[in-house]
């Protein structure tokens, strides 16, 4: 009998021996697939995304969602990107949040995320982009007068489906957060002096 008497010498082996163990056990042939402890898990019961399906007439797994679906939590907007649209959305929407101070501190911290970079912390249309000279075209000033002769369905309009140069913006900004934006750029207007804000 072979007495080991360094208990290190004694780990050491038996930590050999469990990492040839292991080593050995996660060896995968053909002949030899290993172990699978959850095979449930392992092998899917489920079929692929785009394999074939008996299951179906059509022998599609993937299925079409069923005319008129829309994705959870998704508001359709029924106006297209078009002058007329525009001003159809501003005779037709009206924001529905009043301009409380909860309302304008998530308006503003939705402007700084998405609107400052090009139209200013003010709203002048002297963001970031446009001074570096990244972004040659001068984005429209927010509170001048242009900007505050637009109804609110208008802004509303230009937030989600874009304008000219400017980017739709409908699938960042959720519409309620996009009706707090609008409050929140009336509020830039006002504090720019502009006497003609909240048209009707």
């Amino acid at each position: 009998m072979i007495k080991i008497n360094s208990p290190g010498i004694f780990f050491k082996t038996l930590f050999l021996v469990f990492l040839l163990m292991n080593l050995y056990s996660c060896n995968r042939n053909r002949s030899n697939p290993g172990w699978d402890y959850f095979p449930d898990m392992f092998y899917s019961t489920a079929y692929e995304t785009y394999s074939k399906n008996p299951n179906f007439e059509n022998g599609m797994t993937m299925r079409v969602p069923v005319p008129g679906t829309v994705p959870r939590d998704f508001t359709p907007f029924e106006y297209t990107n078009d002058p007329e649209s525009r001003i159809k959305a501003g005779k037709e929407l009206a924001n529905p949040f009043l301009m409380t101070p909860e309302a304008l501190s998530r308006g503003k911290v939705i402007y700084t995320t998405f609107c400052i970079g090009c139209h200013g912390i003010e709203g002048k249309g002297d963001g970031h982009l446009y001074t570096s000279g990244l972004y040659p075209i001068k984005p429209l000033s927010l509170s001048g007068d242009t900007a505050s002769k637009l109804k609110d369905g208008e802004i509303y309009h230009t937030i989600t489906l874009g304008i000219r140069s400017m980017g739709a913006h409908g699938s960042q900004i959720i519409p309620d957060d996009r009706w707090k934006l609008v409050l929140y750029v009336r509020k830039l207007q006002e504090e720019r002096g502009n006497t003609n804000v909240y048209p009707k």
